[in-house]
Formats: structure tokens, sequence, C-alpha cells
């Protein structure tokens, strides 16, 4: 495989500690790559700490970040990389090799995004176990369209949390979208799918990263997730819906708790069941006030946005 050049983009607001730990892991990798943070005018020592360890650091004033539109951004101002692994400021990578083996999937000149394996943190909860273990197997998968049938929504499955893009890709299906509540990834990489580019999943590309959410985060994340597939729905069309993949989770997530850690089940029910009211309310969310969408979501800025 030709040579790469190779940036690892991290976007970052008020968590220095994470921030820490992720660098502290970038470190000691095998592959060659800059390092890139876009911080969001961070007021908990996150941004002195990035301007202490990394020579390329762009601020940007909270209010205008966006999941996609921030992302496309640092695309654009860096123009010279082949390729943009991104990271989130939550994640850490796990062996000295994630890097590198993120990039192989792109010997292939027709895949244009990897999504790398994640395993939970150690501190993660038995919910936040299961999310991680259903979610990224250790088994390496390249998907094309022609898998849709079979896969559904899980064909463009994709996370920002360790991703890499190829920036011909990126840039031959319009970059990533500028105003998206969340799932930049699977919109990009849907749009990759459809244009007839290859998507990949690397399992021996590793990193950390999980939330224990509680009740009401939990909530809002599905009413973002909801809202995302409301104003995308050429996804929906395309792919199928979740309500399937949904179902095959939950059933995933009892039998991963068993019967001897029963008191788990009653947690996970409630919990289920808030996130599929959340995604119902939210596939109606133009009948909502912005007052209201901004308590029922978790990523309230966006509501803020002139685009609203």
């Amino acid at each position: 495989m030709p040579s790469l050049s190779v940036a690892c983009v991290i976007p970052t607001y008020n968590g220095r500690k994470d921030l820490e730990r992720l660098l502290d892991s970038l470190v000691g990798q095998s592959a060659s790559f800059d390092t890139l943070i876009v911080d969001s005018s961070s007021s908990d020592g996150t941004l002195a700490l990035a301007r202490s360890r990394c020579a390329d650091v762009t601020v940007i004033d909270s209010k205008d970040f966006n999941h996609g539109g921030t992302r496309q951004m640092m695309v654009e101002r860096y123009p010279g990389y082949d390729v943009y692994v991104y990271l989130t400021q939550d994640a850490c990578l796990e062996q000295g090799d994630a890097i590198a083996n993120i990039l192989l999937p792109f010997a292939d000149p027709r895949v244009g995004a990897v999504c790398g394996r994640q395993l939970p943190h150690r501190d993660a909860n038995l919910l936040a176990q299961h999310a991680r273990l259903f979610n990224y197997p250790p088994t390496s998968q390249i998907k094309t369209l022609a898998d849709a049938d079979a896969l559904g929504i899980k064909t463009p499955f994709m996370s920002n949390s360790f991703a890499a893009y190829r920036r011909e890709a990126l840039l031959a299906v319009g970059g990533f979208p500028r105003h998206v509540i969340l799932s930049e990834d699977m919109y990009v990489a849907a749009k990759m799918l459809l244009a007839g580019w290859k998507i990949a999943y690397e399992g021996s590309a590793v990193c950390r990263h999980s939330h224990n959410y509680s009740l009401i985060e939990e909530f809002r994340r599905y009413f973002d997730i909801g809202v995302f597939q409301a104003r995308e729905r050429w996804i929906h069309e395309s792919f199928g819906g979740i309500a399937g993949e949904g179902m095959r989770y939950v059933k995933s997530e009892l039998a991963f708790i068993g019967p001897r850690r029963g008191w788990w089940w009653p947690l996970s029910i409630i919990r289920n069941a808030l996130k599929l009211i959340a995604y119902t309310l939210s596939r109606h969310e133009q009948r909502l006030s912005v007052a209201w969408k901004k308590r029922l979501s978790m990523h309230k800025r966006y509501w803020d946005s002139p685009c609203e």
C-alpha cells in the first residue's frame, strides 16, 4: 500500500483528564501521523493542555460546534492529508498499533471509511459493557451497498469515537454534513455506500470507549438519534429502520445479563422502554417547540443554531 499522509483529529470541550489519557495513548503509536485538535473554547484547562502537547490547535466558539460541520471544517482547513482519523476526547487507544491497523483496509482503493473496534472502559457498568461487545465484535468486515439487504441499518454503521476517512471519498460525497444533531459518521458512510465506495470495520484497531449513561441521559440520547433519523429519512429508505436491530439488541442484552445477575433485568427493561419512547417521540419532533426539544435533547446547543 502506498504511504498515506494521516491526520488524527480530536474535537475537545472541557475534558482535560480524558484528553490527557487519549494523548498519552497516541504517544507510543507505531504509525506516523499529525495530531490536530479543535477545541470549543474549553474553560477547564483542556485548551492549555492541548496547546502544551499539540502543535496544531484550532479554537472555535462553543456555540459554533457541530458534529458534522466542525469535522468538515478541519478537512477544509488541513487539506494536505490522504486520511483523517477522528477520535473523541473520551476514547483512548488500546494498543500501539491501533492507528496503523485502522489504516490497513485502505490498501483497497475503493474503501472510503474504516471504523475501529471499541472495548468498554474498565469502569463500565454491565449495560455499557454489553453495548460495546454487541456493536464491536473482533471480526473485521468489508461492506458494500450489496450487503444492505442482509445487514440493514448496520451497513452504514460507523462511530465518531474512532474512525478513519479517505479524503478522496469524503470530497466525492460532499464531505461531512454541515448541520446534524449527531450521527455525522453514519451520514457519510451511507453517502459513500450509495456512491459505490466500500466501508470497512477493522477489528484489530482497538480503542476503549463507553458511557455509564443514566436513564435520563439515555432518553435524551435516543431522542437525538430519532431526530437525526427523522431528518435524514433517505438513510431509512436506503438501508431500513432500526426496529429489527433494536429487538435483537434487547434480546442480546438480557442474555448477556443472564439469570445470575437478574437484578439488572428491571433496569434493562426500563432503559430500553425509555429508548423506544424517546425515539418514537423524536420522530414527531416537528410538532414540538424548540424549548421542549432542548429539554428532551442531549445536544442542546444544536437547537440554538440559526439553521433551526
